[in-house]
């Protein structure tokens, strides 16, 4: 273990004291626990990150399209034939 010094204010040292006392653990035991748990949501989306991105997928699905689905198929098939080739043309002679 190593030892570390945080500053934080009053409000937060009486929190993590009362926590302590509740379970009965360390307050480094906490303090740990603490970090584990907000490490383990840091990578999710906020609430508000959520509903921006969900505004942007319904505005794109409202859109009109720009393509008719013949030129969609298309495309897709074109994609499909380059992706079996590994991306490279083959040598027509």
């Amino acid at each position: 273990m190593l030892r570390v010094t945080f500053t934080v204010d009053e409000e937060t040292v009486s929190t993590l004291k009362r926590i302590a006392s509740q379970l009965k653990k360390p307050q480094s035991a906490i303090f740990r626990e603490a970090i584990k748990h907000y490490s383990e949501h840091a990578d999710q989306l906020s609430p508000e990150e959520r509903e921006r991105m969900l505004a942007v997928v319904d505005r794109m699905i409202a859109r009109r399209p720009t393509r008719s689905q013949s030129e969609v198929d298309a495309e897709l098939a074109s994609v499909r034939a380059s992706r079996k080739t590994g991306g490279r043309r083959t040598r027509v002679e």
